[in-house]
């Protein structure tokens, strides 16, 4: 949704800051995945921005981009949504021995790394943003990531804040 993520702010007092917007229900979709290479320990950040809801073969796609980047076997862990569920059985079918599918136990967020990556998007680099259109939050939300990605200390502590060693 296109409606500002309110957040705490310092202002001089007696002069609270207001943030003017219209209720719009445009949206974007978004999916991200972390990677971490064994040897080496590298981290990757890969994204990607749909203006639909996301489904099992959008997934599929992003999935298909990570493996031809990586070049190699994977291990892919996924949350249980049931979008990723439905993925899972394209992937098994067309990657069988490629890819290695594990999933984090139900209703356990605090151990998915990828959820600070949006943490950090929505909360500090696009908090109290108001976007003009669904084209300037495409271009906000593609310009935190890829800043993110850019930031191996800041992909660290997303694995440091799940309980992950490197």
């Amino acid at each position: 949704m296109l409606q500002p993520l309110v957040r705490r702010t310092l202002a001089p007092r007696g002069q609270t800051p207001i943030l003017e917007c219209w209720d719009r229900h445009d949206r974007l979709s978004v999916i991200s995945a972390l990677s971490l290479a064994p040897r080496r320990q590298r981290l990757g950040l890969y994204f990607d921005i749909h203006s639909h809801n996301i489904r099992a073969d959008d997934v599929y796609r992003f999935i298909q981009t990570i493996r031809g980047r990586l070049r190699r076997n994977i291990i892919l862990v996924l949350d249980r949504w049931s979008v990723h569920r439905a993925a899972v059985h394209q992937l098994l079918e067309n990657y069988p021995d490629n890819i290695d599918i594990e999933f984090l136990p139900p209703y356990a967020p605090e151990l998915n790394p990828v959820e600070q990556v949006w943490n950090h998007t929505k909360y500090a680099d696009l908090a109290n943003y108001i976007p003009d259109d669904i084209h300037e939050l495409g271009a906000e939300v593609a310009g935190s990531m890829l800043e993110t990605k850019s930031t191996p200390v800041l992909l660290q502590s997303f694995f440091k804040w799940a309980g992950l060693e490197l």
